[in-house]
């Protein structure tokens, strides 16, 4: 169990602490403001709704943020009256909607970019890990850990996009 694990930690550490909980085969409790730190190794959230009821959701914090729709703040479907409760949820299962031509490319692309990303980010740890590089080549060292800055976020950003269309699809197919 790990509270607010992140303070005080300089970067080499803090990943070094993600790739020690990414590792782990169990399970790990964590309890964190950084928000990007969740996201990088959460693989699931628990969010409080309020009343004593928790429900979790997968992935990091922006997939939670993803799932609920309307980010952190307590759900007031629960306190509607049941009639307004019904009425609230019916309303967007009548309209009909399809993924476009754009979201569907996308479903098919980005597990490939995805898998890319992820080999150029490996391949460009194992650059940066070689400790004689930044006094041999500082510009060497600067560009590729630009590089590496670049390309995950990169990852993030497909990751996320490819969840939200996934979740997307799934939600579509299921009505």
């Amino acid at each position: 169990m790990l509270d607010e694990p992140t303070n005080d930690l300089d970067l080499e550490t803090l990943d070094l602490l993600q790739e020690m909980i990414a590792d782990y085969p169990g399970t790990v409790l964590l309890v964190s403001h950084d928000r990007d730190f969740l996201d990088r190794t959460a693989t699931s959230v628990l969010m409080a709704e309020g009343d004593g009821h928790f429900v979790e959701y997968a992935g990091g914090y922006g997939d939670m943020l993803t799932q609920r729709g309307d980010g952190v703040s307590a759900r007031i479907v629960a306190k509607l009256a049941p009639r307004e409760r019904d009425r609230s949820v019916a309303e967007p299962a009548q309209q009909k909607r399809k993924l476009s031509f754009k979201d569907k490319h996308a479903l098919e692309t980005l597990p490939g970019e995805i898998a890319k990303l992820e080999v150029q980010i490996a391949q460009l740890q194992t650059d940066l890990a070689d400790p004689a590089l930044y006094t041999r080549d500082p510009r060497k060292f600067t560009a590729l850990s630009a590089k590496l800055t670049d390309a995950q976020k990169a990852l993030s950003e497909g990751e996320d996009r490819w969840i939200a269309l996934e979740m997307l699809r799934a939600e579509i197919e299921g009505a």
